[in-house]
């Protein structure tokens, strides 16, 4: 049949007749030409043709059932039609029927890690913790820079804020969803000016450092220049090495002075306290951009008045690192630098109790000539202080990335409780405690730098016993008492120390008071003597000296009154 004049749109019914060849006859309906309602065009559908039975032939052969292949013809074209596979047999037919877990399969999916206690999720580290938590409670604390935090900071410090990152300041953040952030973060300014008493139109505050180093840093960021001068207490006189420190080599050691220039001031070698002339000197003659004035292991009360007077004369801007007596400040237990300084840092553990981290306040607002303050002090001449956009810039972005929330909440917690009258007793306690422990150690012939104290802690100097503190704090702590090993003025104390730096905070946070201290110094001396018993029989030398520690009879039974005499006491936080 000729299709060559079929009209287009014609409609053309395909049959497959079942015929011996299995060849497909073509039948065209010529009703639907003209008719009034034609039917739509239905698209081409081949069926599969029953099977019988009966063996079907191919060009004279038997035809293959199994394959897959079938030969048609249309309008004299040869086309090949794909038979429909068997479908493959599935080992879990439910798999297809849930091939994507139930919402409560995914919640217990999720809880299944994410809702894990330590014990379970990790059983050898929750071991190590609970030595260390054990150690803690066996043990007497005399580090000055430790404390012991309450149970509220312990649970803010591990809460879900440790989740939300929070790069910038409240207002002024880079990511979003952190509107409840800035209320945490901004309740913990507020806390902290109250605490130490400031006028908000004064002085600003920045809690997000991650220490102190971290803030000082941030400061010599914010308003120096690489190179810069900077000028603080010399670390073997007690200073700290984030004002910069030199080993004798002239190696540079802190990260103060290998960006910027930092010359010390040292103690007067006969009285072991500042020597304000001879640092009005230094200062006059090395112009410094930074006169830093607080330290790591220093006994005695700090001149600020005098230090501003320095400053201005120099043309500095004065900074005080508070971070030892921030607690003594907060509590009106010694003097203020507040009064007198243009910037103030400060941890925010040690005496003042709380997480471990950094705080730095600065002066805003309008400069007050009160202070004898040259209006070019911060390099800025409007007579407005320009220290709050640098400080927080060098901060974030400069120096860090997101602050830690957890940190701040847990802050916002210690700066709430400082502001108590309790904490003011507490910090009246931390100094009782401290003079009882060094008048204890003075009748015991103890030779004190500086001869007492009048604040948290005390330098004891060994040298007078033929000690070091280097073998002294090894025996302090196999007797399970940690202190810390210190220069004393006027040495090198970079390779063998000849002192020891003890602190009463946190020994009184666990309810110590001037008796309990009057017994502590009794297990001081005693080890001092196990230490020279030591020395006596097998030297010196670090390695032999650790020989005759092992299995020391001396040494375990001063541990175990050490131990008996700890587990009296009570500890923040911990479950009893």
């Amino acid at each position: 049949m000729d299709l060559s004049q079929a009209q287009s749109g014609l409609p053309l019914g395909f049959a497959k007749n079942s015929i011996a060849d299995d060849s497909i006859s073509l039948q065209i309906d010529t009703s639907f030409r003209c008719s009034s309602n034609p039917v739509r065009p239905v698209p081409l559908q081949f069926f599969e043709e029953k099977d019988d039975g009966a063996p079907r032939l191919e060009n004279g052969k038997h035809k293959d059932h199994n394959s897959e292949d079938e030969e048609i013809r249309i309008l004299g074209r040869s086309m090949c039609v794909k038979r429909q596979r068997d479908p493959k047999p599935v080992s879990n037919p439910c798999k297809l029927l849930c091939s994507e877990p139930s919402f409560d399969q995914r919640r217990a999916a999720v809880r299944s890690w994410g809702n894990q206690p330590l014990e379970e999720a990790d059983p050898e580290l929750n071991e190590i913790m609970n030595k260390e938590k054990q150690r803690q409670f066996l043990g007497i604390e005399l580090i000055a820079s430790e404390n012991f935090v309450c149970r509220a900071a312990m649970e803010a410090l591990g809460s879900h804020l440790t989740n939300k990152y929070s790069e910038g300041m409240p207002g002024a953040r880079y990511y979003t969803g952190n509107h409840f952030i800035d209320q945490i973060e901004t309740l913990c300014h507020e806390r902290a000016l109250t605490a130490f008493n400031l006028d908000s139109e004064k002085w600003g505050v920045n809690v997000q450092p991650y220490s102190c180093t971290s803030a000082n840093f941030a400061v010599y960021t914010g308003l120096l220049l690489p190179g810069d001068r900077i000028m603080g207490l010399d670390p073997p006189s007690g200073g700290h090495m984030s004002h910069g420190w030199y080993m004798p080599g002239g190696k540079k050691v802190s990260a103060a002075s290998i960006f910027f220039e930092s010359f010390p001031y040292k103690l007067n070698p006969q009285t072991g306290y500042i020597d304000y002339d001879k640092l009005e000197e230094k200062a006059l003659d090395y112009r410094p951009k930074i006169l830093i004035c607080g330290g790591s292991s220093y006994p005695r009360e700090w001149d600020y008045a005098r230090f501003r007077q320095i400053a201005d004369r120099c043309g500095a801007v004065l900074m005080c690192d508070m971070a030892q007596i921030s607690g003594l400040v907060a509590a009106k237990e010694c003097s203020s630098p507040f009064d007198y300084c243009d910037i103030v840092t400060s941890t925010t553990h040690k005496s003042l109790r709380g997480p471990r981290g950094g705080i730095i306040f600065y002066r805003r607002g309008a400069k007050s000539r009160k202070q004898g303050m040259s209006l070019g002090n911060s390099g800025d001449c409007s007579g407005q202080y320009d220290f709050e956009e640098k400080i927080n810039f060098a901060v974030f972005p400069s120096l860090q990335g997101g602050p830690h929330n957890n940190h701040i909440a847990a802050l916002a917690i210690t700066l709430k409780q400082v502001a108590t009258p309790e904490y003011k007793a507490y910090m009246q306690q931390v100094k009782k405690n401290a003079q009882a422990l060094a008048s204890a150690l003075l009748r015991r012939k103890c030779k004190l730098v500086t001869g007492g104290t009048d604040n948290h802690l005390l330098l004891w100097d060994l040298t007078t016993l033929g000690l070091t503190g280097k073998c002294y704090e090894k025996v302090c702590e196999m007797c399970h008492i940690t202190l810390n090993k210190t220069a004393i003025f006027g040495e090198n104390g970079a390779i063998s120390p000849g002192g020891v730096r003890i602190g009463t905070p946190a020994m009184t946070s666990r309810g110590c008071s001037d008796s309990d201290f009057e017994t502590m110094a009794d297990f001081l001396y005693r080890a001092a003597q196990i230490t020279s018993a030591v020395q006596r029989d097998h030297g010196k030398l670090q390695k032999e000296f650790l020989k005759g520690l092992q299995n020391n009879k001396d040494i375990i039974d001063l541990r175990n009154r050490v131990e008996a005499f700890a587990a009296q006491f009570a500890m923040p936080g911990f479950d009893d």
